[in-house]
C-alpha cells in the first residue's frame, strides 16, 4: 500500500529528527558552554519548525485519508500506527508552526534565565521569561476550545484521556490519606543529610549499582546535570544523568529513577521503533516506572544491602539497616526531588493546584511565589525561606511543561499498584533483590508495560496490567508500612 509506505517512512523521518532534538537538548544541559544558549535556542526552534511542518503536511492528511478508506486491509500493528497518526496530525494541525517555534526558542531562553534566577535565589529576574512561557501555553490551549478547561489541552500532551477533574479526585485522596499519616510520622534529624559521603564515594557507588541492575557501557551514558534526566536516542544509545553533594544520597536514587525512565524506552517491542508508537504511552507511566525502580526497589529493604555493599566497596562502611532507614524517612521538606515517598506527592499537588491557575487565569506569575509559600504551609508545614528552594527549584516550567507536574504523583501512585500486581503475579522480590536479581521485574515490565509503546493509553494500560483504574489505595498502603517501620 503506498501510502502506508509514505506514512511509515515520514514517520521514521519524523522520530529521527525528534531524535536530533533531544540530542541537542542533552548536550545543552550536560555538555554545552553556557555561551552557547542563545544560538542552541535558535538551533532547537529550527529543528522544531522543521519537524512541525513535515508532521503537519497536507500530504500526511491524504495519506490517513486513504488509508481510513482502506482500513480492513490493515493489521493491528497498521491499524494503531494509523489512530495513532491520525490523533496527532489533528492536534498539531491546530497549532500554528510559529506559536511551536516561539515556545521552543522560550524554553531554551527560559531554562538559561531560570539557572541564574535560582542561583541568586531571584524570582524577580525569572518572571518575565515565565511569563512568556505562561502566555505561550495559553495560547496553545486556545487551540483546543473543546476542552472543558485550558489545562486540559496541555495534559492530553503528556496524558491523553486524563482530565482534571480526574486528576483532582485522585489528588485529593491522596492528600486526605497522607496528612495524617504525615502527621504521625516519628520526627527527627534528618539522616540522609547526616551521612556526608564523599561525592567520589558516590560516584563508585552510582557505577557499581548500575551495573548490579542492567546498565552497561556499551548502550549507555551516565552524566551529571543541574536537574537528573534522560534521554532515549534510540534503544541501542541511553543517556542519563543524576548529581551530586556530600549531603544524602540523591545521586543514587536519583540514578535508579532515571534507570526506570530508560529501560521503559529500551524494552518497547523492536517492531515499534521508528514509528509513532516506540515511545512510552505518556508520561505518568513513564513515572510509573521511574518511580518503581526508585520507591519499590531502589529503597526497600531487601535492595539496601546492595547500595550498603557499593558504598562500603568505595570506602564508605555503612550498614544496610542505618540505610534503610535514612532512604525512608518520612520528614516534610523544602525540596522535591529530595523528598521522601510519603510526602512527595504533596508537593505534585501544590505544583499542579498552582500550574492550573497559572494557565486558567486565575493566578498571576506576580502572585506565585506567594502561593507557593502558601501552599507549601498548607500541605507539608514547611515554611520556605527563599524563591531559590521554593518556587524557583524545578526546571520544568522554565522550559514551558506546563501539564507535566501531575505524572509525578500520578505516576508514584500507578507504580505502586503496578507492585502489588507484579508481586502478586511473581511473589515476593525480597530474596532476588538482596541478591540484585532484577531479571524477573524486568521482564514482568516488559510484557505488561513496556512493549505496548503508544498502544495504549494511561488508563487502559494500568487496566490491563492490573485489572483495574488508577487507585490510589495501593500507594496509601505502602506509605502507612513506611511511617510504622
Amino acid at each position: 500500500m503506498p501510502a502506508l509506505e509514505a506514512l511509515r517512512a515520514r514517520l521514521a523521518e519524523l522520530g529521527d529528527l525528534s531524535a536530533l532534538g533531544r540530542l541537542g537538548s542533552w548536550d545543552q544541559q550536560v555538555m554545552m558552554p553556557r555561551d552557547g544558549a542563545a544560538a542552541r535556542a535558535n538551533q532547537l526552534a529550527a529543528l522544531d519548525r522543521l519537524t512541525h511542518g513535515l508532521a503537519t503536511a497536507d500530504e500526511v492528511g491524504e495519506w490517513l485519508d486513504e488509508l481510513e478508506a482502506d482500513g480492513n486491509e490493515l493489521d493491528d500493528l497498521d491499524r494503531d500506527v494509523l489512530r495513532i497518526a491520525r490523533r496527532d496530525w489533528d492536534r498539531q494541525r491546530r497549532v500554528p508552526g510559529e506559536l511551536v517555534g516561539e515556545q521552543s526558542q522560550a524554553a531554551a531562553e527560559g531554562q538559561v534565565a531560570w539557572r541564574s534566577a535560582r542561583e541568586e535565589a531571584d524570582f524577580a529576574a525569572f518572571a518575565p521569561a515565565l511569563r512568556r512561557n505562561v502566555e505561550l501555553a495559553q495560547s496553545y490551549a486556545a487551540c483546543f476550545p473543546q476542552t472543558a478547561h485550558p489545562y486540559d489541552a496541555l495534559l492530553d500532551d503528556y496524558d491523553f484521556g486524563l482530565r482534571s477533574d480526574r486528576i483532582q479526585t485522585l489528588f485529593a485522596r491522596l492528600a486526605e490519606g497522607l496528612t495524617p499519616l504525615i502527621e504521625s510520622a516519628p520526627q527527627g534529624a534528618d539522616r540522609l543529610a547526616a551521612l556526608n559521603i564523599p561525592v567520589k564515594t558516590q560516584q563508585a557507588a552510582v557505577r557499581g549499582t548500575l551495573r548490579r541492575i542492567g546498565v552497561s557501557d556499551a548502550g549507555w551514558r551516565v552524566d551529571v546535570s543541574a536537574h537528573p534526566f534522560s534521554e532515549s536516542l534510540s534503544q541501542r544509545d541511553t543517556r542519563i544523568t543524576t548529581r551530586y553533594d556530600n549531603r544524602g544520597l540523591d545521586s543514587i536514587t536519583g540514578a535508579i529513577h532515571e534507570f526506570g525512565h530508560a529501560l521503559y524506552e529500551r524494552q518497547i517491542a523492536p517492531e515499534l521503533e521508528r514509528t509513532n508508537l516506540g515511545g512510552g504511552a505518556s508520561m505518568s507511566i513513564h513515572e510509573s516506572q521511574s518511580k518503581l525502580w526508585e520507591n519499590h526497589v531502589g529503597c526497600s529493604a531487601s535492595f539496601a544491602p546492595v547500595i550498603a555493599g557499593e558504598l562500603t566497596a568505595a570506602g564508605y562502611a555503612l550498614e544496610p539497616d542505618d540505610l534503610f532507614a535514612a532512604l525512608t524517612q518520612v520528614r516534610p521538606s523544602l525540596i522535591r526531588v529530595s523528598a521522601d515517598q510519603v510526602t512527595y506527592p504533596l508537593h505534585i499537588v501544590l505544583r499542579f493546584e498552582l500550574e492550573s491557575a497559572l494557565i486558567g487565569g486565575e493566578l498571576s506569575v506576580e502572585d506565585l511565589p506567594a502561593a507557593w509559600n502558601d501552599g507549601m504551609r498548607r500541605l507539608l508545614g514547611v515554611e520556605v525561606p527563599d524563591d531559590g528552594g521554593g518556587v524557583l527549584q524545578d526546571i520544568h516550567w522554565s522550559a514551558g511543561l506546563f501539564g507535566y507536574f501531575p505524572s509525578y504523583a500520578l505516576g508514584t501512585v500507578i507504580a505502586a499498584q503496578l507492585w502489588q500486581q507484579l508481586e502478586l503475579d511473581l511473589g515476593s522480590q525480597e530474596d532476588a533483590l538482596r541478591r540484585a536479581e532484577v531479571g524477573e521485574i524486568r521482564d514482568w515490565l516488559r510484557e505488561r508495560i513496556h512493549r505496548y509503546g503508544r498502544r495504549l493509553d494511561t488508563e487502559p494500560l494500568v487496566e490491563q496490567a492490573t485489572g483495574r483504574g488508577i487507585d490510589a489505595e495501593p500507594f496509601l498502603a505502602h506509605a502507612a508500612a513506611l511511617v510504622r517501620g
